[in-house]
């Protein structure tokens, strides 16, 4: 296993000039009068995050802001593993993952992090397949190995903690049961669903309306967590050569996925939702990303299996409503918090909440 190296994030000029050029050449289509978001993407509101990105977003400002965070790459599996860490002031701080989802990437966690590193070395990798590792997808598992082996044999922490949501969530859960020994305890914004092989005379009757809502998400929300599993190279084509279209297919998310009040832009500035785009599009990673749910599926992996680390859980409103009696069917729960505000990307978009509730869960556990 090599030694990390430091790591900028440096974009070459041709890339951003491209990029301009795209965005000039964009082939708008058509919409209903007065759809918003009701058949997905709101074409106005795009259309003006376009306008943004072509004359008023400044990728070198966001770049010098990344890099102002400690990042490093070390080659572990024959991938290229590209990671944040930010070592505490503090003796006695413990190393906490930060493991991101789709379609954000480690920039989920660039608000926390400065909260968390008085008491904690803050380790945030790109999954594989993700921003600035390699483009090779990898099961929970796979990407278990792998992280397990950056925080013990390339970063030197014994034992550590995890947090994650998402496809972080299936990671971290894989840590935890593949490799007890070195995680001390796990943090989680979702603990996994249900898929109707359920039992559902042993589930209490919040577990089975929670299973009632799960089935109406697939049916209404789901139909991009099917085609990343079976056919993702299909949408990969479009997604990889037009940055409106790519950021059409993040960005619909970021507004379903928030806290359910007010406006996209209540929750997220463009400049949020760019950076995290333009992450993407210059490491051209959306079709690794999307093919990591392919991967995974229809597959007996260690993230399926219930979780014996201590495990605290937290449901923010944006999110699926877990009812507890489900988490503790998953994870051994230890701390269990319905949030006040907050989504799928809390970390983000609430970064002083979440980061509240994660730092009273880990201390504890001490």
């Amino acid at each position: 296993m090599s030694t990390a190296k430091p790591f900028k994030i440096d974009v070459q000029q041709a890339v951003l000039d491209d990029l301009q050029n795209r965005l000039q050449q964009t082939r708008w289509p058509d919409a209903p009068e007065n759809a918003g978001w009701r058949y997905g993407t709101d074409l106005v509101f795009l259309q003006n995050l376009v306008a943004y990105w072509q004359n008023g977003y400044d990728w070198r400002k966001q770049e010098a802001a990344l890099n102002r965070f400690p990042q490093f790459t070390v080659e572990i599996d024959s991938l290229t593993i590209h990671f944040l860490h930010i070592k505490s002031k503090n003796p006695d701080a413990r190393p906490l993952l930060l493991l991101h989802g789709w379609p954000d990437c480690f920039y989920r966690y660039h608000k926390v992090i400065p909260l968390l590193t008085d008491d904690y070395d803050v380790i945030v990798p790109s999954i594989p397949g993700f921003g600035f590792s390699s483009r090779v997808p990898m099961t929970d598992d796979g990407s278990a190995a792998i992280f397990a082996a950056l925080m013990t044999e390339v970063l030197g922490y014994k034992t550590f903690l995890a947090a994650g949501g998402d496809v972080g969530m299936g990671i971290t859960k894989s840590l935890a049961n593949l490799y007890p020994e070195n995680v001390a305890a796990i943090h989680l914004s979702d603990v996994g669903y249900p898929d109707g092989s359920e039992d559902w005379s042993t589930m209490s009757k919040a577990e089975q309306e929670f299973g009632q809502f799960i089935q109406q998400w697939w049916y209404t929300e789901g139909a991009y967590a099917m085609l990343h599993s079976t056919k993702p190279q299909t949408q990969s084509y479009g997604l990889n050569d037009s940055p409106v279209g790519l950021a059409s297919w993040i960005v619909e998310k970021f507004n379903s996925w928030r806290t359910p009040d007010g406006t996209i832009e209540d929750h997220f500035t463009k400049d949020e939702l760019l950076t995290n785009i333009m992450i993407y599009w210059v490491s051209q990673t959306i079709n690794s990303s999307m093919r990591t749910y392919a991967m995974g599926a229809f597959q007996q992996l260690a993230s399926g299996k219930k979780v014996n680390t201590p495990t605290g859980v937290a449901i923010f409103p944006g999110d699926a409503p877990t009812p507890k009696e489900w988490a503790e069917r998953k994870v051994n729960v230890k701390r269990f918090t319905v949030m006040e505000k907050g989504g799928h990307f809390a970390a983000m978009e609430t970064p002083e909440l979440w980061a509240k509730e994660v730092d009273a869960f880990f201390k504890s556990t001490q």
